[in-house]
């Protein structure tokens, strides 16, 4: 029986994937191709309509394409609805306490359970049944939960927090991070890497996924590959957005770089694009 993407997650395998920011129909079958094991959707920075993501989500999974959602806020019933909607996973942003933690499993690994119930199993006043138990496993076997991991604070908290079963893995927030270590987008410093390569490792040596979302541009994979090497293997990679610019403005750099007859001369912009 094949490895379900969880199962292929926490054991390391490199799962490779990309943020897709177009609703476009087109984009789907296209990216198909690539050999991608995930697409990466971003409510929580994209406008999004719960309609059109649920169209996206079932449309990926139908060209075997995981679809992990990032929900807008840490909250379980967000988590919940993204999960009706045909996510396969769910990435929750900025979690930094256990408690956090857990009301998240609640809603991704033991759905449809709600309520006083579902509070009393997490807190462990509670033990389901055997059938309810072999439900629940069977139900949420291809369900994902991948935490941000994007603060101080959430690092202080880090071996709690993958210590929850039901936590599939963590995805580090570059830009959020290095704001949070007070050096703000200075990728390169060394309080930044240490704090990277410390997550990667804890969450590796607890059996569960590690990544990093980065995209610098074209060509500057530098630090990805170090932090792959580092253990990183939820392996998130640029965007849609990000790929079609770099490929544009090296296009019409080349286009802009030809002489004209009336001797005009244009410049083609530098200026990075932050998603």
């Amino acid at each position: 029986m094949p490895k379900t993407f969880n199962e292929r997650l926490r054991n390391g395998e490199k799962l490779y994937g990309t943020l897709i920011v177009s609703t476009a129909p087109q984009w789907a079958e296209n990216f198909s191709k690539l050999g991608l094991d995930f697409v990466f959707i971003d409510t929580e920075h994209i406008a999004i309509g719960r309609n059109t993501l649920s169209w996206m989500c079932q449309t990926y999974r139908a060209l075997n394409l995981n679809p992990i959602v990032r929900i807008l806020r840490p909250d379980p019933f967000l988590a919940s609805r993204t999960l009706d909607g045909g996510a396969c996973g769910i990435i929750a942003p900025y979690v930094e306490s256990v408690e956090e933690a857990l009301d998240l499993v609640g809603a991704v690994k033991l759905h449809p359970v709600k309520g006083k119930k579902l509070q009393s199993i997490l807190g462990g006043a509670e033990t389901p049944s055997e059938e309810l138990t072999g439900y629940l496993e069977k139900k949420s076997a291809n369900r994902t939960l991948i935490l941000n991991i994007e603060s101080v604070e959430a690092i202080k908290n880090l071996e709690e927090i993958l210590a929850i079963d039901g936590v599939d893995g963590v995805l580090i927030g570059p830009h959020d991070l290095s704001c949070s270590l007070e050096q703000p987008e200075n990728y390169y410093n060394g309080s930044f890497d240490q704090a990277v390569r410390e997550i990667i490792q804890k969450a590796r040596d607890k059996g569960k996924g590690a990544g990093i979302h980065f995209a610098m541009g074209a060509g500057k994979i530098d630090l990805e590959l170090e932090w792959i090497k580092a253990g990183a293997n939820f392996i998130l990679h640029s965007a849609d957005i990000i790929a079609a610019i770099d490929a544009l403005r090296t296009e019409f750099s080349i286009l802009k770089s030809r002489p004209y007859p009336s001797g005009a001369e244009l410049s083609s912009s530098e200026e990075s694009i932050n998603i």
